[in-house]
């Protein structure tokens, strides 16, 4: 799982103090270029050298064709607010953030850091049918504006051993009750029914939790802004977790290697990751490869035997899947003609390649054009994933797995963002409240006790930020 931007909205506001901005070569101006109009700065988090290699060959193709320059700086994810917070602080903002978290546009919205007029053009301009819904919805403001332009997607998963729940009987694991009786029926022989993050710093267990919690009906905040994670709904979503995580899960605090090392190695049944595992799933990462006894003779075995679940369900809700949008932000001092072009390209002549980044993790969100609704669609499901082996991910899994991957987009929902809360997202992020009331839940607690001390916790953030 590739962790979410931690963007917090109070970071930014706290302190705008000066410190020097550099980028990965130690260029000190990594601040948007003031200069001929023919120059734009890109920030991106995606820092893995082969990526950053791949983007500068796309930056280089748009300069070919417009004459704009694009200089590509890597941030590491861990040091992006600081490097906001100084760029704000010296007028020296990028022009561009690319692959910038849900919580990051909003915060950087909150403190009035994005022009938020040319992206609702961007997507007027390509047109706002060809894009997912759900992934419009996200990136907007509660007017409806348009804070930043949706590039693509990870999607969150229940992954299941196909082979196992025939073998016992078991229905698809998409509704709260099935996934439980199917943990409890599992759980034998010194194997667990599923692995489940528990650990408290950690925001893998804040999403496995929310993947739950939005398909049982349980909400960050209602419309009028209350918290509600003490609300009927959400503690039964506590319990629920609790028992899986105490009942059927793998002993001990779990985390995003650990749940993934499990079913790796054929010990559970189930788990809960994000799209990024595919390729790691398919044998295609030596650094992280299936282990499982049949895996030996057959490196695909579990990538055959695996199935997928998108939308979850519980008693108090309806069908929902947590995923994470990831957008281009233009800044407030941006180069906006340029800009607005750059991103144009970047969302039609350049988007087969920047969804080939990576594509176990950049489910398109722009399906298509007018003209063709399904082109990109399309073209992702040719793109090479992997890292040590590279196949398309439609060689390897079923046409199941491969449109419950792309169809997640269009079925994302996320807490608090429909009801105007991204700031409190964002600074919910940073603190991870959920997570450690399951951790105390774990070790000894109770859902109710765990549902107040998360409801408490995330009122105290929300004063903090009030402030």
């Amino acid at each position: 799982m590739r962790a979410r931007s931690m963007l917090v909205a109070g970071a930014l506001v706290a302190s705008l103090a000066a410190c020097t901005t550099s980028g990965p070569d130690g260029n000190e101006d990594s601040g948007a270029n003031k200069g001929d109009g023919k120059t734009l700065t890109m920030w991106t988090t995606e820092d893995v050298q082969d990526r950053v290699e791949t983007m500068k060959k796309i930056a280089a193709k748009f300069q070919a064709s417009s004459g704009i320059k694009v200089n590509v700086v890597a941030i590491a994810e861990d040091q992006f607010d600081q490097v906001m917070t100084s760029a704000a602080a010296e007028g020296k903002l990028p022009d561009l953030v690319a692959a910038l978290s849900t919580e990051g546009v909003q915060s950087l919205a909150v403190n009035k850091l994005l022009d938020t007029t040319t992206p609702g053009e961007i997507v007027k301009d390509l047109g706002a049918g060809t894009f997912s819904p759900a992934a419009l919805k996200q990136t907007q403001d509660t007017s409806g504006a348009q804070l930043a332009v949706p590039s693509d997607a990870w999607t969150q998963l229940l992954f299941y051993r196909k082979d196992l729940f025939a073998k016992a009987g078991l229905p698809t694991p998409d509704t709260l009750p099935k996934i439980e009786a199917a943990a409890q029926k599992l759980t034998s022989g010194g194997n667990s029914g599923i692995a489940i993050s528990t650990t408290p710093g950690d925001a893998f267990t804040q999403q496995s939790f929310e993947y739950f919690a939005l398909g049982n009906g349980c909400q960050l905040v209602d419309n009028s802004g209350k918290i509600l994670l003490d609300s009927p709904a959400c503690v039964d979503t506590f319990r629920f977790y609790n028992d899986l995580a105490t009942k059927y899960s793998v002993k001990g605090n779990q985390d995003v290697d650990t749940t993934r090392a499990n079913y790796f190695a054929g010990k559970t049944a189930m788990t809960v990751w994000s799209s990024f595992m595919l390729d790691e799933l398919a044998g295609l990462r030596n650094d992280a490869l299936p282990t499982c006894p049949q895996c030996k003779n057959d490196p695909s075995f579990l990538a055959k035997n695996t199935g997928v679940i998108g939308p979850v369900s519980g008693p108090d809700g309806q069908p929902s899947q947590f995923g994470e949008v990831v957008s281009w932000a233009m800044t407030r001092d941006a180069n906006k003609a340029a800009a607005k072009q750059f991103v144009e390209y970047m969302m039609n002549e350049g988007y087969t390649d920047w969804l080939g980044l990576a594509p176990e993790g950049k489910v398109p969100v722009r399906k298509g054009t007018a003209q063709d609704p399904q082109k990109f669609l399309k073209a992702w499901s040719t793109l090479p994933a992997g890292v040590d082996k590279k196949v398309p991910l439609s060689t390897v899994y079923s046409p199941d797995v491969i449109n419950t991957v792309v169809e997640g987009p269009d079925k994302f929902d996320a807490w608090g963002y429909a009801q105007g809360k991204g700031a409190l997202v964002g600074a919910t992020q940073g603190e991870l409240p959920v997570p450690k009331a399951i951790n105390s839940m774990v070790n000894g607690g109770t859902p109710q006790k765990a549902a107040q001390q998360a409801t408490a916790a995330v009122q105290d953030i929300e004063k903090s930020i009030d402030k």
